[in-house]
């Protein structure tokens, strides 16, 4: 392992505090990435996250507000920059690094992306998978955008969820407020399609023109550490 601590600090430098890095070789045959180009020796990845405000998700009931929309855009932007600034970061010190967009649609008939940031932040112990199938994060529950940098550099930077039981237990706040019943137990009965056939509804209204909704995200509070 090398550069654990550089890394650490390179990133709360840039004022991002959530992170983690590890090997993701066994999971990274699951991207569509891997279908357009060679990954080999590619078996590490950072998954970074940033939370959003949970005062500034108070507005949302039962539609996306334009405030949501404007701290979802800023909070990948800062995302995509920072992960830009780290790939060229870690091709100085000779290696590779390729940055993925923290939200880009590659498949709008599937809703598929380069790869699952979620799946990703999983698998390094940043958070866990919630009964609304999206990443939880202890503390912060699943009002964090997420962005991942592949790279051949070998790195270990446990998550906040290493090792440690975390769930959403009998916690149900999510399931009663989804306009479209889309969670349900788990995601493993997480309604997909009901849930993008709604986020593409809201993508419809005057000033969001962006697939959102952030209603299940205000209700996630999350487990605490």
């Amino acid at each position: 392992m090398a550069r654990e601590p550089d890394l650490a600090n390179f990133l709360r430098s840039q004022g991002i505090a959530l992170f983690a890095a590890g090997t993701i070789k066994e999971i990274k045959n699951h991207f569509p990435l891997s279908r357009e180009m060679d990954l080999a020796g590619i078996d590490y990845a950072i998954s970074m996250a940033y939370p959003l405000p949970a005062q500034a998700l108070e507005g949302i009931a039962d539609r996306p507000t334009l405030l949501y929309k404007h701290l979802y855009r800023q909070a990948n932007n800062l995302l995509d920059r920072v992960a830009l600034f780290l790939s060229a970061r870690l091709e100085e010190q000779g290696a590779k690094a390729i940055p993925i967009p923290a939200s880009q649609i590659t498949d709008w008939e599937k809703n598929l992306a380069h790869l699952s940031h979620r799946e990703v932040a999983v698998k390094l112990g940043l958070g866990f998978y919630g009964r609304n199938n999206l990443l939880v994060v202890p503390g912060y529950g699943a009002r964090v955008r997420l962005v991942t940098v592949l790279t051949d550099l070998e790195l270990e930077i446990p998550g906040p969820a290493s090792g440690k039981q975390f769930e959403c237990g009998k916690c149900r706040a999510c399931v009663s407020v989804c306009p479209v019943s889309a969670i349900r137990t788990g995601p493993e009965d997480f309604d997909r399609a009901a849930c993008f056939a709604k986020v593409k509804e809201f993508e419809k209204l005057r000033g969001i023109s962006v697939g959102i909704c952030g209603i299940c995200v205000k209700a996630c509070q999350g487990p605490r550490e």
